[in-house]
């Protein structure tokens, strides 16, 4: 009965973690869930003498050598006699991109361990440490770690048929349920490591009829990394944008703008296409209405280039926003789409459709590498890419901006054609993002 424990704790660390990656289980007292997890290299870290003998080749004794992708602690926190120790040492194996996956057990269910011990479910082991979240939480800041996501799992450890994967799949995840679950899951990721010093930008500028936008948008833009490099994305305008490009790339220089045409149709392929092309370790999205000022850009680029944030998304409404730039019901439906989403990828958000957007390019690539989890579902590109972030674990942090009326042409939104798009979009990835 154990190993249908393990099958759901497997389960929702194996979202996080990718094919080709190195996952390293610290101090496992057997290899139920390092084998259920994927993986290129599997690997084990336990310095104590015979740990697990029946897979020596997979053994390491330095943690800093394995060059781990991803470190998991299950259960670990409650068998060790100094956490912060083991934190620590965990804090100094990382690498900027490493995510560590930790479970522990809730306090709640601690009456009834004796009853689980007895009918298999886990093994036998000495348990010690019983601390709340917040304590979880204060000890991993100490050490130099911050959590990213806290998700709590199981309320039947057990395999009853049918009942136990309605109720752990559908239910657990509900707000009420959280209460009585048996097991928290945390994604946590190493500050203070930086990445690059001083990275440039490749700024993706994706236009469709917005001939009245390109000038001002070259000359607004603000200079933020020592080499940055601007890119026009052309969408089959209907008005003369691909000549106006034209015209004021000539007159700038060549040297850092460039533009080109989007092979297909809609913003997600206008991005993708801009990325595609980008040559910066930073990418950053403006788009071309300008609703959002170039101005602004700066203060994207600090957020992530110091480490605050390793996706950066544009919020509109936390400030004022100008009269008319953005309809009642387009408000209304931005405000759903962000408690949606705060509520499946587990971080705060206040608008999840503004298409100011900052990551860096080594992310979105790993992004791309495992898009084909969630398919090729959204024709905007901001779902893709805030769900491939949370996929990956990373932090994303929402930067407050001051949104400006369009001052040049007309939206091409369609207000409730592709709002129900969104909403189909959100029910469709639930199950594989929330709803284990």
């Amino acid at each position: 009965m154990k190993h249908y424990l393990y099958d759901l704790l497997a389960r929702y660390l194996s979202y996080y973690i990718a094919a080709d990656a190195t996952v390293v289980e610290i101090k496992p007292q057997h290899r139920l869930l390092i084998d259920r997890l994927p993986g290129a290299c599997k690997l084990v870290f336990d310095p104590s003498p015979g740990a697990i003998p029946d897979d020596s080749t997979s053994l390491v004794t330095d943690l800093k050598t394995a060059e781990a992708d991803y470190l998991v602690l299950n259960g670990t926190v409650h068998f060790v006699d100094d956490i912060f120790d083991l934190l620590e040492t965990v804090r100094e194996s990382c690498k900027a991109h490493t995510r560590v996956l930790i479970t522990y057990y809730s306090r709640f269910w601690r009456p009834a361990f004796r009853v689980v011990d007895r009918i298999a479910v886990r093994e036998r082991a000495r348990r010690e440490n019983w601390i709340a979240p917040s304590d979880i939480e204060n000890l991993l800041r100490l050490a130099g770690l911050e959590p990213i996501v806290s998700q709590q799992r199981i309320v039947i450890p057990l395999p009853i048929p049918i009942l136990s994967n309605f109720v752990n799949r559908w239910l657990a995840p509900l707000p009420l349920l959280r209460w009585f679950t048996l097991v928290n899951v945390m994604v946590v990721r190493p500050i203070g490591i930086s990445r690059s010093a001083g990275p440039s930008v490749s700024v993706i500028i994706p236009v469709r009829n917005e001939a009245g936008n390109i000038e001002s948008a070259v000359r607004r833009l603000p200079s933020m990394g020592p080499a940055d490099e601007l890119i026009f994305v052309e969408g089959h305008s209907e008005d003369d944008t691909w000549a106006e490009i034209k015209r004021v790339v000539a007159i700038g220089g060549a040297a850092r703008m460039h533009y080109l045409k989007q092979p297909g149709r809609g913003k997600a392929d206008a991005v993708r296409t801009g990325f595609n092309a980008a040559q910066k370790e930073l990418l950053m999205i403006l788009d071309g209405d300008l609703t959002v000022p170039p101005e602004e850009l700066p203060k994207f680029y600090r957020a992530i280039a110091t480490g605050t944030g390793e996706f950066i998304n544009g919020s509109r409404l936390v400030y004022p926003m100008q009269e008319d730039a953005m309809n009642v019901f387009n408000i209304l439906g931005n405000k759903f789409f962000a408690q949606a989403f705060s509520f499946l990828l587990g971080q705060r958000f206040n608008d999840t459709l503004c298409g100011t957007k900052v990551m860096w390019r080594t992310d979105y690539q790993r992004l791309v590498a495992n898009r084909a989890y969630f398919g090729e579902f959204d024709p905007f590109g901001d779902f893709d890419l805030l769900f491939g972030a949370s996929k990956l674990g990373l932090k994303i942090v929402e930067l407050p901006i001051r949104y400006r009326q369009r001052e040049y042409g007309a939206t091409n939104i369609r207000r409730w054609v592709h709002g129900l798009l969104l909403l189909k979009m959100v029910v469709s990835a639930a199950r594989k993002v929330h709803f284990l």
